[in-house]
């Protein structure tokens, strides 16, 4: 099938190689024109993911009319903080139906709104064939090449969910499940990454083993009482693309967001340590998302709050995690 992919970042050219090896042709559209030009004469976009040589079938385009009229899937795979806009752009060219499927990993701040409700509110009803959220435990580093991985296709339609779980799984290196609980694997996706800068700062303080499997274990509590009160299943946070995703990047330096956490360890404001990271740190405004949510919904999330304390508040790491070995005892 002919699919479109809007980002050339590291998890879209990673895709768009898994899948040329599926046998699929894949137009990649991005705004940086020295990012096209590498990937239409060098096959490759060393720029933004190591290892990326792709097939010969991969093209790339600047070309916004072009990159959308090119088929009827389209994969959106750039940052959460730009999505609005991005489909904000799609809906002024768009002319037939598409099939939206979404790889970003974050929440609206001020809204709290999930990608997908965003997509319902910029995209024409007429216009949307419908909406897949392609998520879980995956880093592009290892996805480009070739290390076993296994994600979710998610969907409210189920037939849309296994549609992209045929077109994205094979049988090396990439394997799809399907889910209907959108609303989970969306929430799963995006509050993982608040964990990951937690975990982050605990390495960077000089913590090990122990303080990162009690994070873990407190974390998925804690995700699933907010993930659950904004409308998410509870088996859902128990699989991939809540556990599974939970415990990949709270534990892996390919994770920006855990390397985010570390470097709010060593003396670097927010603006900094964003300016350090070459790629965009979604739990950034997670973050803020979730701690407005939970204050909305009345939901005790402290190691939320210490993430939000150490971000916007600027407070040491040391301190907020001194003031979370100091909470009221209580039963698990």
């Amino acid at each position: 099938m002919r699919i479109t992919i809007m980002g050339a970042g590291s998890w879209g050219t990673a895709l768009a190689k898994l899948l040329a090896d599926n046998q699929h042709k894949v137009l990649l559209y991005d705004r940086a024109q020295n990012t096209i030009d590498e990937i239409n004469t060098q096959h490759s976009n060393l720029t933004k993911l190591p290892n990326s040589f792709l097939p010969e079938t991969v093209k790339a385009t600047t070309d916004l009319v072009e990159a959308v009229s090119f088929s009827d899937i389209i994969v959106i795979s750039v940052p959460t903080k730009v999505i609005r806009g991005v489909l904000g752009e799609i809906a002024q060219v768009i002319k037939t139906p598409k099939l939206i499927v979404n790889t970003s990993k974050g929440l609206e701040p001020e809204t709290h709104k999930r990608v997908s409700e965003v997509t319902n509110e910029e995209i024409p009803e007429n216009l949307l064939k419908g909406f897949v959220a392609l998520t879980g435990p995956s880093h592009a580093e290892e996805v480009i090449i070739g290390l076993p991985t296994l994600v979710c296709s998610a969907s409210e339609n189920i037939e849309d969910a296994k549609l992209i779980q045929t077109l994205f799984s094979n049988t090396s290196y990439f394997r799809v499940y399907t889910l209907t609980d959108l609303a989970g694997a969306e929430l799963g996706g995006a509050l993982k990454n608040i964990y990951a800068i937690a975990s982050g700062m605990l390495d960077g303080i000089g913590y090990g083993d122990n303080a990162r499997a009690a994070l873990i274990a407190r974390a998925l509590v804690e995700m699933r009482k907010l993930a659950i009160a904004l409308g998410a299943q509870e088996e859902t946070l128990y699989g991939l693309t809540g556990l599974g995703d939970l415990v990949v990047t709270t534990s892996s330096r390919h994770s920006r967001n855990f390397q985010a956490g570390v470097k709010l360890t060593q003396g670097k404001n927010l603006n900094e340590t964003i300016n350090s990271i070459p790629m965009v740190v979604e739990g950034f405004r997670t973050t803020l998302a979730a701690y407005e949510a939970a204050r909305e919904l009345q939901i005790e999330t402290p190691i939320i709050d210490a993430v939000y304390n150490v971000i916007y508040l600027r407070q040491e790491v040391q301190t907020v995690v001194k003031e979370l070995m100091m909470r009221s005892l209580k039963d698990e």
